[in-house]
């Protein structure tokens, strides 16, 4: 409404001579093309920077979702609570995982210090879509965890539910933000926003990922709402059978002193894992 009206006030005011139509069409034109002039003007200024960001940005999700599909592992390991004085509680993890045609899978099996166990299968399909089925202490069968329980933390660990699965690489809203150093690594800058399709308790996901292997080296979680921030640092970053993983990710909940270690000291990258692998009704995550 405002450039028709802006319109309407120069015609009324301005004087075309004898041929007022040929004057207003010369206006308009020369209005035209120095629009089209300038338009070309900044293209040719910044026409690289765009195209490519706009394939960086198709690199970076590319490689993170393919990453995600070819899993097909078996791993142990342990997750480690560090208190703030030091003080450590150890527990044991057995897990697998596979993608399937209808997405991944993801069975765990997380011992303590005392005989209880929590069994944990997470289902993730292409479009990012969770659910999350639990066997947690006292129980005896399955069932679907809530969502309102996803941000809990896993045996009292700094890690939550969801924090065992990387569905924010398959959000529809991703940015790249300026690029940036972790330590001596140079990476690209992921910005993954949720929306409100997304089942998640995180608004954004900013991972800080190695642009010459093109694994994350660094992450920060952004809550919903309360804009608390969980940190994670991968460490020990290594390539078995032409795939990258890490050894080690440490999870840092912000305002919260310690932190918790998850540390993979066995497995196969190469698993050949199927559907049976992951019933829940198995006494092992490992198998047989």
């Amino acid at each position: 409404m405002t450039f028709l009206r802006g319109v309407v006030m120069l015609s009324r005011s301005r004087k075309f001579g004898r041929y007022p139509e040929a004057g207003w069409a010369d206006c308009v034109f020369g209005t035209i093309q120095a629009s089209t002039v300038l338009l070309v003007l900044m293209l040719l200024v910044h026409p690289s920077r765009a195209l490519g960001a706009d394939s960086d940005l198709e690199t970076v999700l590319t490689a993170s979702r393919q990453r995600i599909q070819k899993l097909d592992y078996r791993v142990t390991g342990r997750l480690t609570r560090v208190e703030g004085d030091g003080t450590r509680t150890n527990y044991k993890f057995v897990g697998k995982a596979h993608w399937f045609p209808d997405g991944l899978r993801m069975l765990s099996e997380i011992s303590g210090p005392g005989s209880a166990k929590t069994t944990l299968l997470l289902h993730m399909s292409a479009s990012g879509h969770v659910t999350i089925e639990a066997i947690l202490p006292g129980q005896k069968t399955s069932s679907v965890l809530p969502f309102e329980h996803w941000n809990d933390p896993v045996v009292g660990t700094d890690f939550s539910y969801e924090d065992l699965i990387e569905s924010q690489f398959f959000w529809k809203n991703q940015q790249l933000l300026p690029p940036a150093k972790y330590g001596a690594r140079d990476c690209f800058v992921l910005k993954s926003t949720s929306g409100p399709q997304d089942q998640t308790h995180y608004g954004s996901i900013t991972t800080w990922i190695d642009r010459s292997i093109l694994f994350p080296v660094h992450e920060v979680k952004t809550l919903r709402g309360t804009g608390q921030q969980k940190e994670f640092i991968y460490y020990g970053l290594r390539q078995v059978r032409g795939d990258w993983s890490a050894s080690q990710v440490e999870a840092k909940l912000q305002d919260k002193p310690g932190s918790s270690i998850m540390v993979i000291e066995g497995g196969s990258p190469k698993a050949n894992l199927s559907r049976k692998d992951f019933d829940l009704t198995q006494s092992s995550a490992q198998g047989k």
